[in-house]
Parts: C-alpha cells; structure tokens; sequence
C-alpha cells in the first residue's frame, strides 16, 4: 500500500512526542515498579492491585475528554478559536465532576475493591498485609486525582490542536520528580525515612502537580499560540447547542472507557483466581508491555487527531484512504515493536526480586501480548478512527461491548468451569482480538464514520 507521505508527516508530528512522553513514562513506571519490587511481593500486589483500580479512573478522565476532544479536533481543522475554548471550558468542568465522583467511589468501597482480588489460596498473612499497603497507597494517591484531570484537559486540548511538544515536556519533567522521589522516600535515601508503598504514592501525587504547574504556565503565557485560553476562565458559558451534541457523542465514549476499564479490571480479578503469583506475573508483564505499546497507543491518538482535523477542513473524499494507510503503517510498525518485545521478554521479569514461578508467569504473558501486538494495534487505530467522525456509538459496542459480551464471559467460563491452566487461559481471550480486528476492517471500508460535525 502506497502511503500518503504528507499525512503520514503531520501524524508522526503528533505521534512522536506522544511516543517520546508515554515512553519515559512508562519506562519510569517500570523503573518505580522494579523498585517496589524489591521491598517485597506483597506490596508490589498491593501497588498492582491499586494501579489496576486507578486504571479505571483514568480511562474515564480519558473516555469523557476524548468525546470532547473529537468537537476540538474539527474546530481545530476549522481555525474556530471560539468553539475550542468552548469545547476546553468543558473538558475542564467534566475533569473535575468525575474526580468528585471518583474519589467518592474510592472512599467508599476501597476496602471491599481491593478485596476481590485477595483470594484464600495466599497465607492469611498475605492478604491481609496486602491489604493493609493497599489502602495506604490508595489513601495518598487520591489527593493526585485532581491534578490528574485537569493536567488531561490541558494535554487533550493542546494535542487536538497540534501541539504535542508542551505536554511531553511536562510528561518528562513529572517522571524524573517521580522518579526521583520515588527512590528518595520508598529507600528512605537523603535523610527521609523509608516509607515503602506510600512513599511511592507521595512521590506520584507531586509529580502530577509538577506537571499541572507546567502545562498551565505553558498554555497562558502563550495567549498568541493559544488564543482560546485568553478568556476561558472568565464564564462558564458553552453554547447549549454545543453542549448537548458534546453529550450525545461524549456519553458513548465515557461509558466505553468506565465500562472497557472496568471490563480489564474484572478480567484481571478473575485471572487472580488463580493465586497471588498471577497478580504478580500480570502486574509486571503489563508494566514491561505498556513500554512497548506507546507504539500504537501515540499513533492511535495521531490517526483520531489528524482525520479528525481532515474532516473538520470539509475534504471528505480523500478520509477513509488516508486512515487505512495510517493504520496500515500502524500494524508494520508494531509488528517490529513486537518482535523486540519478544526478544527480550526474558530479561525484564529477572530484575524483579521474586520468585521464580511469578518470572515465569510474567515472561509467558509478555511473548503472548508480543504476538498479538500487530493485532492489538490495529483495532486500536480502528477505534481512533472511527471515532474521529462522532460515531461514539458504534466505538461504544465495538470496544467495551465486545469485552462485556465476549472476552470476560469467555475468561469467567474457562477460570470457574475448567482447570485449564491460566496461560490457556490468557491465550484464549487474546485470540478473541482476530475477531474483533476482522469486524474492525469492515467498518473502517464502510465510510459511513466520516461526519463533520462543525457544520
């Protein structure tokens, strides 16, 4: 397939800094989780544990501000400073509602959350020391969650107009204090005291004030790069008209991330079934695999921003061959991401210090995701794409539907009904994925996503 030098170009642009950022962050996330790893197995489950739950959260800061983030791409394309600082006055008011949200969720049914995934196979010992560190990093992590949100308005509505250098810059930045931090106060180093867990929460909670700070100082003393700043805090008017087809295309997506978030979730607790020693083996593989797979998670990002503004300019006709090679460059480039992945799936679950069973366990799901990873990326252009045109109501079946009615049915089936080893398992569901890319490229040819909604 010929690819559109010019458009792969202007994806790259936003992509490669995505890369860039995603990639220290989570290289740093793995350097935090190594280093978790080394003061015990219990609270690196506990961190896992936590993590998983927080994932949650996240993808629904991260499903709402896309519904949006879709209107501010296309007003993008359209130059309409007005409707993006609309469109950013809501990402805001939603970032901070669902953090309200959120924290309520956490403070009440924390303790039962974490529960569930604590199984009478482990040592009383065990899962009441897990327990006990979960909370405390629980606890800490939730005075970060505010900062979480609004810092994901701010990058969202940079990354919808094409400037994708400011929020990896303050990505970079909030990883070295992390970092930093993290060795400082888990270690007790420099005259702290060793606070393990909850060390590595205090020192995440400051890096995501850090990179708030930096992103806000950033967008407004540049009122001449981003004019829809000037006034955004002035009122709290957004057209009604606007904000009502905000929530009928945004409901879908918010509702497929807090739903396909949750779904992993739930896959994961029913793979925790199977003993401590798989939360472990899960929690360091996907710490190493999501190293690997800022590859198609920056270009999915690029594919839904750059058709997205495509659309917005009115050149409809040249939309859908566009996104199929952006996608198509997608699968090549992480079919080599995979196989280096692959390669080196041995070497990463050493470092830990854990048993030899959990090692085994991680490296078996690390060379598995590896395999699947071409797969794995082009549903996710698939979805970025399809989205770009609105039809969130499609994305929503196509995405988390797919997981409730699909994936987890088949996980709970095979974990509580067989004894079929949890590898076999694993593979299973994965293989669910073939299906979902075949129903994808349908999609994608049938053109009828291609929707501008500015008009």
């Amino acid at each position: 397939m010929k690819i559109d030098v010019k458009y792969l170009r202007k994806a790259m642009l936003i992509a490669i800094p995505i890369m860039i950022q995603n990639g220290i962050t989570n290289f740093v996330s793995m350097l935090d989780n190594i280093m978790i790893g080394q003061i015990g197995t219990e609270q690196m489950s506990a961190v896992a544990i936590i993590n998983q739950l927080m994932f949650v959260f996240n993808l629904c800061i991260f499903g709402g501000l896309s519904g949006i983030g879709i209107f501010t791409a296309q007003y993008a394309g359209k130059k309409d400073n007005d409707g993006i600082r609309y469109t950013f006055r809501l990402s805001l008011m939603l970032g901070i509602l669902l953090t309200v949200v959120g924290t309520l969720v956490f403070l009440t049914h924390g303790n039962s959350l974490i529960q569930l995934y604590l199984h009478a196979d482990a040592s009383i010992t065990d899962t009441s020391n897990t327990l006990a560190y979960a909370l405390d990093y629980l606890q800490c992590m939730l005075w970060g969650i505010i900062a979480f949100a609004i810092t994901q308005a701010y990058a969202s509505v940079l990354r919808s107009c094409g400037e994708s250098i400011a929020p990896m810059v303050s990505g970079i930045i909030a990883v070295l204090v992390n970092l930093i931090g993290n060795y400082i106060l888990i270690f007790g180093k420099m005259g702290m005291p060793a606070m393990g867990v909850k060390g590595a929460a205090i020192a995440t909670v400051l890096s995501r004030y850090v990179e708030l700070g930096y992103l806000v100082l950033h967008t407004h003393y540049h009122p001449t790069t981003h004019p829809y700043v000037s006034t955004v805090y002035t009122s709290l008017h957004i057209p009604k008209g606007l904000l009502k087809q905000c929530i009928i295309k945004g409901s879908p997506l918010l509702l497929n991330e807090a739903l396909w978030s949750s779904g992993q979730a739930v896959l994961s607790q029913n793979y925790s079934l199977r003993g401590l020693s798989v939360v472990a083996g899960l929690n360091i593989a996907q710490t190493i695999n999501n190293v690997f797979n800022i590859g198609f998670i920056a270009m999915g990002s690029a594919i839904g921003i750059v058709i997205g503004q495509e659309i917005g300019t009115g050149r409809l006709c040249t939309v859908k061959k566009h996104a199929n090679e952006l996608a198509f460059f997608t699968v090549i480039l992480c079919t080599g991401i995979g196989s280096l992945l692959f390669l080196s799936s041995g070497i990463f679950p050493g470092i830990y210090r854990t048993s030899q069973d959990i090692r085994d366990i991680a490296t078996d799901i690390i060379r598995i995701s590896a395999l699947f990873m071409p797969v794995y990326a082009y549903c996710n252009a698939s979805y970025f794409t399809i989205r770009s045109g609105g039809k969130t109501m499609i994305t929503f079946i196509f995405d988390c539907g797919y997981t409730w009615l699909l994936s987890i049915p088949t996980a709970y089936f095979l974990i509580n009904y067989t004894t079929l080893p949890f590898l076999t398992v694993f593979i299973s569901v994965q293989i669910l994925e073939l299906i979902k890319g075949i129903i994808s490229f349908f999609l994608i040819q049938k053109g009828f996503w291609i929707v501008n909604l500015t008009q």
